[in-house]
């Protein structure tokens, strides 16, 4: 059941404190401060965050005291034990490629995507792509948020070939469901990494939307993309990569710090069941199905 949540005052506030906040900067200093390797600086954080978020389990973790890593962005960004996700085992299936839950999902038949109620955003201006956004007219989008309790790196749906990468420069919003209700255009005006994929089910992509406090975004194939120090204000095409093939479940980046991914399919997809907004999912669940060709 989907479930809309009209915006509110309160929400407008949010909004309006985000605009006059120098989000750069301070996404600059939680960068420093999660890669502090100072164990008082490291402890503090950790204790905080833990207490807030009592939903972590380090039972899923590779290494599970939290202690041990040398600084809070190498705990939050931790792997997990082998087999903590099972991964679906289908030919034409589209997994989720985090642990998160679902904003938004839907068609994508007239280049337009939904971010809340009354509020769309177009697929050119997320990919910063007229050419590569026509791919994806006709096909399907799912949003996927999480929360600073998910665990952080990202994986891939299905079995993919890197076709082109490109960093797009902006703000930096929070990416939460109060945000997305009253800032318009949301993920194609925060900073975010675009990774566009040929599949044997058509043309995919993962668009991985920075926000608020999140410092940097990696991927296996060509490090930090966007570190703090060299943001720059122009749309960067990244090389690295280009023709790399991965298989489903194979990790691709990592949000050091949490936001959002959005995958967007060039064919149109069915949705697994139970595949809704505001329902959880994870790492390797059943997203959705492309038929047999």
């Amino acid at each position: 059941m989907t479930v809309e949540i009209e915006r509110s005052g309160g929400d407008e506030l949010f909004a309006l404190l985000q605009k006059v906040l120098p989000q750069h900067l301070l996404s600059r200093g939680m960068h420093a401060l999660a890669r502090s390797r100072n164990p008082a600086v490291r402890n503090l954080i950790l204790r905080t965050v833990l207490r807030a978020y009592p939903q972590i389990d380090m039972r899923e973790a590779l290494q599970p005291d939290p202690y041990t890593y040398d600084s809070f962005n190498a705990f939050f960004t931790r792997e997990l034990r082998p087999g903590a996700r099972p991964i679906a085992d289908d030919a034409h299936a589209l997994v989720s490629p985090v642990d998160g839950a679902i904003s938004q999902l839907g068609a994508t038949s007239a280049g337009q995507l939904l971010q809340a109620k009354g509020m769309q955003y177009t697929c050119s201006g997320l990919m910063a792509d007229v050419a590569a956004a026509g791919r994806y007219v006709g096909g399907s989008f799912a949003c996927i948020y999480l929360a600073p309790y998910n665990y952080h790196r990202i994986h891939m749906p299905c079995d993919a070939t890197l076709r082109a990468t490109r960093y797009v420069p902006g703000q930096l919003f929070s990416v939460n469901a109060a945000t997305a209700r009253t800032v318009p255009d949301l993920f194609a005006r925060n900073e975010r990494v675009v990774c566009d994929f040929d599949t044997a089910d058509g043309p995919m992509c993962m668009v991985l939307v920075g926000a608020l406090f999140v410092g940097s975004i990696e991927t296996v194939y060509a490090g930090e993309i966007n570190p703090p120090p060299g943001r720059k204000s122009k749309v960067r095409a990244i090389d690295a990569g280009v023709g790399r093939t991965f298989r489903r479940g194979e990790e691709l980046a990592r949000f050091n710090m949490g936001s959002t991914v959005i995958v967007l399919t060039g064919h149109a997809a069915t949705f697994a069941p139970r595949v809704e907004p505001g329902e959880p999912v994870r790492l390797g669940q059943l997203l959705a199905r492309f038929p047999a060709a």
